[in-house]
Parts: structure tokens; sequence; C-alpha cells
């Protein structure tokens, strides 16, 4: 049996996985790597850490008994998106730390293009809010921040990537310097109607396009590693940034499904098929991914602190030791008895876009306790993932019957049933979980032969529990109310 190698590169750790035909896990590594937050609202990587500990996770996976390397018939690549880095062509040093998709320090620079008129042409060119989310903003600060960088990127002499392209370029050493088209419609240069680096948006950034790298399907023999890079020549076939690999791999590969990722933030995209849906209510339509020539668009909502606020409750607040705990001591309380906790700690994703708004808790009381704190987390997940779905719905015109889920924080079982209360609506989760490196997996499979089409992945989906409302929808009412008027209170927190 056929296997497939996926590096599953996100915000907080590196993963690699081996599948096998039927969509199952063979084999399955993780290491975590530091986070820096060198001021208020920034996040950095470092990317020699990001290449290093997902470099260590492929030797741990291939070098298992379990795993046959010679029957990998393909490498395929899954990232965090949006996360900017900047390298030298000659010998791939960073030339400053990874500027992660959650940093804000290009909020100002990007109010201030706002305030010249810029945002609507760049909402119809790329799908995209003008937002120091994406990527355009975080290489133009460093360009004007890092001494010598714009004379060197101007001399051809750097290299601009998406983590896929850091990793691609690490694994080839230096001979591909890729991205899909996917990872390229996330970074506000690229316009999604025709397929290209836009030159105007380039202009408006002022960045060159020598740093840029060539965009090419999502599905694709792209090369191969090097041979003394993984002990083995692998040809690398499938690129996707999470959020759409995640959709893929959930099978949500027809026009009005949709799935949420539960990671880091939360991430929820609606399958819009061959035509990008423009959206008036803050929603982003982005490239779902490119088959060939032809282009499958999505709409996209994006929390940016889902399950970081769980990691938050353990390494921020020291209340619980471990993620698993926060569905042990949730559910010792009935409820949040009032609690609201508002995670915006980088700020508020969609519908909102506010990057000044900050995390909050309200409706404490002297009875209010660890585990009270703990139920509102998890409720604030649910309720950001409600937010979107009810913006979906009204930016679709599509009545959203199920909701598939995926992501490290779909396991919690509580969190998955406070989820389907509060949109009301079946909530299904799959056998395999890692469906963000599943998608990624299986694009690099239909490049090489693996699986001959799309419909021949169908019948690798197996649902492993389905959540079903449970609660009275007067309460759930009362509760969003609440919810409502704390994200309200929490609204341009710093301008105050």
């Amino acid at each position: 049996m056929k296997t497939i190698l996926a590096l599953d590169q996100g915000t907080t750790s590196s993963r690699a996985i081996v599948f096998d035909e039927l969509g199952a896990i063979v084999k399955i590594a993780q290491q975590e790597f530091q986070q820096f937050f060198p001021h208020p609202g920034w996040v950095e990587h470092d990317p020699e850490e990001i290449w290093t500990s997902q470099y260590n996770v492929c030797k741990k996976v291939i070098a298992d008994p379990t795993v046959s390397v010679e029957s990998l018939a393909a490498l395929g690549i899954t990232n965090q998106r949006e996360t900017t880095i900047v390298w030298e062509r000659a010998n791939s040093n960073p030339i400053y730390n990874a500027i992660v998709w959650q940093d804000r320090r290009t909020s100002d620079y990007c109010e201030l293009l706002k305030s010249e008129g810029h945002n609507a042409t760049i909402r119809e060119k790329t799908g995209l809010l003008l937002d120091a989310y994406f990527s355009a903003s975080k290489i133009h600060w460093i360009l004007e921040n890092v001494s010598g960088a714009r004379s060197k990127a101007e001399a051809g002499e750097l290299a601009f990537g998406t983590v896929d392209s850091w990793l691609v370029y690490k694994l080839t050493k230096g001979r591909l310097h890729i991205t899909d088209a996917s990872n390229a419609s996330r970074t506000m240069l690229f316009n999604i109607h025709d397929g290209i680096w836009d030159p105007s948006l380039l202009q408006l950034f002022d960045i060159p396009a020598s740093i840029l790298p060539r965009v090419k399907p999502s599905s694709e023999v792209y090369g191969e590693s090097t041979d003394d890079v993984l002990g083995k020549a692998i040809p690398i076939a499938g690129i996707a940034g999470d959020q759409q690999a995640a959709l893929f791999g959930q099978q949500c590969t027809q026009a009005g499904s949709v799935k949420t990722t539960y990671g880091t933030g939360c991430f929820m995209l609606l399958n819009t098929g061959t035509q990008p849906a423009q959206s008036l209510n803050k929603l982003l339509c982005t490239v779902a991914w490119q088959i060939g020539s032809q282009l499958t668009y999505a709409l996209e909502g994006s929390v940016y602190t889902g399950g970081a606020v769980i990691q938050w409750l353990r390494d921020g607040l020291g209340i619980i030791h471990s993620a698993q705990q926060s569905e042990t001591l949730a559910a010792s309380v009935t409820d949040s008895d009032g609690v609201i906790l508002v995670p915006a700690f980088t700020g508020l994703g969609a519908p909102h876009w506010d990057p000044y708004a900050r995390g909050t808790i309200m409706g404490l009381s002297r009875g209010s306790n660890k585990a009270h704190i703990t139920r509102a987390a998890l409720d604030s997940i649910a309720f950001q993932v409600a937010d979107l779905l009810d913006n979906m719905e009204a930016e679709s015109n599509i009545s959203i019957g199920e909701m598939r889920v995926d992501g490290g924080a779909c396991a919690n079982n509580l969190l998955m049933q406070i989820q389907a209360n509060v949109i009301g609506r079946p909530t299904l989760r799959p056998v395999v979980v890692e469906t963000t490196a599943l998608g990624a997996a299986y694009l690099a499979g239909l490049a090489v032969g693996v699986w001959p089409n799309i419909n021949a992945l169908a019948d690798n989906q197996r649902i492993q529990r389905k959540f079903i409302p449970d609660l009275d929808t007067s309460q759930i009412q009362v509760q969003r109310t609440l919810w409502d008027r704390a994200v309200i209170r929490s609204h341009r927190w710093l301008d105050e």
C-alpha cells in the first residue's frame, strides 16, 4: 500500500503524519516551538526553529519501523497562512523573525491605507479586507525596518514566502521558490480573478516583484526533496494553506459544504464553487485550491483566538495543567454562572475586524471560580463560531444543515456539545480529525496517482461522532445576548 507524508506546519507546533491509501494515520509526530511576543500585539517565530522542528518530526516518522520509506509516494505540505518570512536567496538565512498572522504591528499602517481609500480596490482584487492579518503589510514592515533589506530586495537578493515556500526552499536546498494559489490568495497581493500577483498592489505596498515565489496549482509534482535532507528524494506534490487543506480533507468539495477547524484560531470555510463570492458583511473570499487550471473558491470567517484561549488558561493563568483538563474542569459546573470571556487578545477577527479590541472577562461575582472561567473560555470559542455561521448563511443565501469540524480542540467533547447547542445544528467530527494534514496528503496523492480523482476520496470519509443539540433555544439566546453585550464592550479598547 502506498503512503503519503504530510507536513503540517502550524502556529504552535510542527507535525509530520504518514497516511495510507484509506486516509488512515500510519504514524504521527509533533514538536512544539517557541512563541515570541516582543511587544504587545506582536507575535513572532524563529524561521530556523520552524524548519528544524518540521525536519525533526519528518525524520522521526520516517525512521519508525511501521513506516516503509519505499512506500512513500509523495509529500504534501500544509501550513499556517499569512505568516511572513524573508530570507537571503544565497544562503537561506532569514533576515528577521517570521511575523506571525496574529501579529498586529502594522495595524496603523493599514488604517492609513484605508483612510487613503484603498480598501475597496484591495477587496475587489483579493477578496480580503485591508488588515494587518495578511502578509502584504508585514512584508512592507520588514523591508522598511530591517537594515539593508530594501536595497537587497531591489537587487534580487531576497526571497519572501509564507511558511509553505520556506519549507519547500529548505527541502530542495533553494532549488524551488514556489507557493500555491491558496497561500498566495492570503498575502493581499494576489488577484484571485486573474490568478496572478497584482502589479498595482505590489506598487501600493512598495514590494519588489523579484522577491515573490512562483504561484503553482495546489496539486502538482513541483519537484523532489533533496535525498540528503530526508534520506530519500520524495516528490513534493501538494500544497495548501491549512484551512483550505482542511476543507479538502473534510471532502467539502461541493459548493455549499462547510467546515470549521478548531486550532489556535477557528476558521470556517464554505465552498462556493468556481465563482468567487464577494462578501458584504466582512467575510473573506479566498482561493480554496487550484487543480489544473481550475480555481475553486470559498467564503471564510476567521476567529483569531480559538484553541489558544485554552492554551492561555494553561500558560497564562495557570488554572489548568493541560489542554485536556479544560474539559474536566469546565464540566464540573453546569454553566459559566453568567461569566463571559471575550478572548480578544490580539483583536477580533470576523465579523468584527477590530484590531484594537482586547480580551475581557465580565459577569464575575464572589461565587465565580476557575471552573466558571474555564467554562466561559469554551463558551467563547462556540459563540465566535456561531457568529461566523450566522454571517456565512446570510452572505451565501445557503441554509447550512450541519457543520463538519476538525482540529485539535474538536477532541474536547464538551466543547463540541456546547457548539452544537449554540448553533442549533448537528456537529460532525470525523474519525481522522487531522484533516488539515489529510487534505495536503490528498492533494499530493492525487498528483502522483495514488487516487485517480477527487470522487475516489469520498470512500475514505468516516464520521466518528455526531453531536446533536440538546439545550433549549431560549437558554442559548440568553447566553448569546450576554455574549453580544460583552463583545461590544471589548471593541476598540486600545483607542479608549
